[in-house]
């Protein structure tokens, strides 16, 4: 069994700015769940004039800590990571309140499941679109646009080139895996967005939730055979007869708690659609949670 190496973290100051690198200050919102830990992390990029990433739900009192961190700075970028209603909402009120102009892959693909994280935010619209390779620059910082598609079809990654670091937003969690919840999430392009960062030299990553990750390589590698684990659980379990998206949670989440099964389930099925499209499994008709699947 794959053995994830998690990272916790002792609750943070709500709403403070504290300085992880001489070009970094992160600010932690107050929307904890299980899904964000102790809230999102915004990270402002750079002093003087500034970049700000995820400015996070719409929450009025991290508006005001992220003004109030960056009062007598200019904030030249807004940059959004992917749209999830814990990260990108805020960015209208901050655009709002500072002038800067917002950045991002592209608006929402498709809405998420019910019920799953924070859902998708299909409101935000980036005035500038950024793909992947791109980079946009500031005074004394560059961030490079790395696109890692999966727990979000826009989901973008940003290097930092003066650290060699990444904000790694949700698809690398140092204390949680990620959720990858279809149709927007796909289990496909999240494992190859693992194996491109893989093929990176980034020596620590910033995430959306949670703590730093130093040394992430053998973390991702980590995360990459926990999935590839998953999927030979699941054709244990069909190969057993347990047919259908409700069994195979009940057979493989024993130690979750049950109010964790329906993202769980959500997770199995982006794995199902994964095996069906590469032929290792066939599916009764579309596949989703009330699909049959077999072998």
């Amino acid at each position: 069994m794959v053995e994830i190496p998690f990272l916790r973290e002792s609750q943070p100051v709500i709403g403070q700015a504290e300085t992880i690198h001489p070009l970094v200050r992160r600010v932690v919102c107050g929307n904890p769940s299980p899904f964000t830990y102790h809230g999102t992390n915004s990270y402002i990029v750079g002093q003087g004039r500034v970049a700000i990433i995820d400015p996070g739900p719409v929450d009025d009192a991290h508006l005001h800590a992220l003004l109030h961190a960056v009062r007598n700075e200019t904030v030249t970028h807004i940059i959004v990571t992917h749209t999830h209603r814990d990260h990108s909402p805020g960015a209208a009120a901050l655009k709002v309140a500072t002038g800067a102009a917002t950045w991002a892959f592209g608006p929402h693909g498709v809405r998420p499941g019910p019920g799953v994280e924070a859902g998708g935010d299909t409101d935000f619209h980036p005035d500038h679109r950024l793909a992947d390779g791109e980079s946009i620059a500031g005074a004394g910082w560059t961030l490079g646009a790395v696109h890692t598609p999966g727990h979000t079809s826009n989901h973008l990654s940003f290097a930092l080139a003066e650290a060699n670091a990444l904000f790694s937003a949700d698809h690398v969690m140092a204390w949680s895996t990620s959720v990858v919840s279809p149709p927007d999430g796909d289990m496909g392009a999240y494992m190859a967005s693992l194996r491109k960062l893989l093929a990176r030299e980034d020596v620590r990553y910033w995430p959306g939730h949670g703590p730093a990750l130093p040394d992430p390589k053998p973390y991702v590698a980590a995360v990459l055979a926990h999935r590839e684990e998953r999927e030979q659980d699941i054709l244990r379990c069909l190969a057993e007869g347990l047919d259908s998206v409700p069994a195979i949670v009940a057979r493989l989440y024993t130690h979750v708690p049950q109010k964790m099964h329906a993202a769980a389930g959500r997770s199995v099925l982006a794995h199902l659609i994964h095996m069906v499209q590469t032929g290792r499994v066939r599916c009764d008709g579309a596949p989703t949670t009330e699909a049959r699947f077999c072998l």
